[in-house]
């Protein structure tokens, strides 16, 4: 397969839509390329060969390029210990090795996993930023019970897939930045504090010195409280969640 299928022009828009503002601090940012991930992982019962570990402008984990037996080349996130030349696959009857993708409910329990679906067939939607693992609970009835990296116990469709192992690239937390300009050339702009800016533009704007943020709660530029539960209320995963991040 052409490599060039797999990447394009990753078109700016700089936080904007119709020429508005709609996400601040954006804009300015080096040209991309944007890799086609497989986050599906559908190539089920082909075996592939990791030909190369990439770098990804536009994610903290790595790519891996994967040749499959067939002749087609795809990008996989690249899970930790799997190097060039590591075999993987996508099966119901996969061995149970870091880089290969089965259904949860083939999973053993305490199994780490990364890539979750949340949606039979839909493709990994959870758990895939460098360092990020997640651990197979528990099985009840007719759900597979995951612990996420928050802390989170949720339950999950026996039949949507997860991929074995942790994502690479674990030391990307610890990554220091050197200088003003690597943020600037990644597309970040400056953030001003809303406490240092005036009323009309901030809602913690105003009053005379330092006066900080000067109401009951810190709310956003657009005047939404930020503080407490922000989750949205009634979301329809909520029915989902076993046991909220952050309780023992």
């Amino acid at each position: 397969m052409n490599m060039k299928n797999l990447k394009r022009i990753l078109k700016k828009h700089s936080g904007r839509r119709s020429g508005k503002v709609t996400v601040r601090h954006q804009g300015g940012r080096s040209k991309r390329f944007l890799r086609e991930v497989d986050f599906k992982r559908d190539k089920i019962d082909v075996w592939g060969t990791v030909e190369v570990i990439e770098y990804d402008p536009n994610r903290n984990a790595r790519l891996a390029l994967v040749l499959y037996e067939d002749g087609e080349r795809r990008y996989i996130l690249c899970p930790d210990g799997v190097e060039v030349g590591s075999k993987v696959i996508a099966s119901e009857n996969a061995p149970i090795e870091v880089g290969n993708t089965l259904a949860m409910r083939i999973i053993p329990v305490g199994a780490q996993i990364h890539n979750l679906e949340v949606r039979p067939g839909k493709g990994g939607q959870m758990v895939k930023s460098a360092g990020s693992v997640a651990a197979v609970f528990g099985k009840e009835d007719d759900w597979v019970l995951v612990k996420l990296p928050s802390g989170e116990i949720r339950r999950f469709d026996p039949k949507a897939r997860a991929t074995i192992g942790q994502v690479g690239n674990i030391e990307a937390k610890n990554r220091i930045f050197k200088k003003a300009g690597t943020k600037r050339n990644m597309g970040i702009r400056p953030s001003v504090r809303g406490t240092a800016m005036h009323p009309n533009a901030h809602p913690h704007g105003g009053g005379e010195g330092r006066s900080g943020v000067g109401m009951k709660y810190p709310k956003t530029v657009y005047g939404r409280k930020a503080v407490g539960k922000t989750r949205i209320k009634n979301k329809y995963s909520d029915k989902m969640i076993v046991q909220r991040r952050g309780k023992k």
